[in-house]
């Protein structure tokens, strides 16, 4: 079998499954596991790849993600009559169940099964820990100019939900909304949490934006954006980073 990945996540995925040999094609930001995707073809990136090559590679199967990747070239690929599975994971459910999928599709259902009982285990143990607890209200921002942060359906609010997360944005009209200084002052926030990705937030953000919207700056935290957005091989130590940040995040 040969595969192209068009997803960072899926396509380390792919490797931690054992069936790391199979890819003929992945992303410039395909960049785990390190030291053994580097070997792998680049084929562009998620908004841009090279649909061209990717066709003449003639991969069994193109992993793509609905949020990542266009749809126009899902599309294209499969006019050329390549096989396409895109998924689009938001909860800890969504994600052991696309865990589940993709093992079965590659060759390595007993790994897959194996990858999701412990991701659907450690949800079950985050969940039990949260429970009860007060809920932790924050925002989310993964870029700095212009201001946008993660809104509702996305699988950063899924993860931190599970460990008792409550986003002041789940209700924006769009997933990934533009906010303002001015706006984020009004939600009253528990947390406002600056990601590591795509946007790498610094300490200096933190200043800023404490100067900007009159937030403490002891409510502001540089969160690991991989461990948080990341679906699939990650999502275990994702789901414990969360539990445990918000169980600081109570604390104070």
């Amino acid at each position: 079998m040969k595969l192209v990945s068009l997803c960072p996540s899926l396509t380390e995925l792919v490797f931690d499954l054992g069936v790391g040999d199979a890819l003929v094609g992945r992303t410039k930001f395909c960049v785990h596991p390190q030291g053994q995707v580097e070997a792998v073809e680049r084929v562009g990136g998620t908004k841009n790849p090279k649909v061209d090559r990717i066709i003449a590679l003639a991969p069994d199967l193109v992993l793509m993600n609905e949020e990542e990747n266009r749809v126009e070239d899902a599309a294209a690929l499969r006019a050329a009559g390549l096989e396409v599975h895109s998924s689009m994971p938001r909860t800890v459910a969504e994600t052991s169940a696309m865990v589940r999928e993709i093992a079965d599709r590659v060759g390595a259902a007993g790994r897959g099964r194996d990858l999701a009982a412990a991701i659907d285990a450690e949800g079950a143990r985050v969940s039990a820990a949260a429970a009860g607890r007060p809920p932790v209200r924050y925002a989310y921002l993964i870029w700095w100019e212009p201001m946008m942060v993660a809104g509702g359906g996305t699988f950063i609010e899924g993860i931190l939900a599970a460990a008792g997360g409550v986003n002041v944005f789940a209700t924006a009209t769009e997933r990934y909304p533009t906010i303002s200084p001015e706006s984020l002052e009004r939600q009253a926030v528990d947390a406002v949490l600056l990601s590591s990705e795509p946007f790498p937030f610094a300490q200096r953000h933190v200043e800023q934006l404490a100067d900007t919207t009159k937030i403490p700056p002891a409510r502001f935290r540089l969160v690991d954006g991989e461990l948080l957005s990341w679906h699939g091989s990650r999502t275990v130590a994702g789901l414990r980073y969360a539990g445990e940040l918000m169980a600081s995040l109570r604390a104070g």
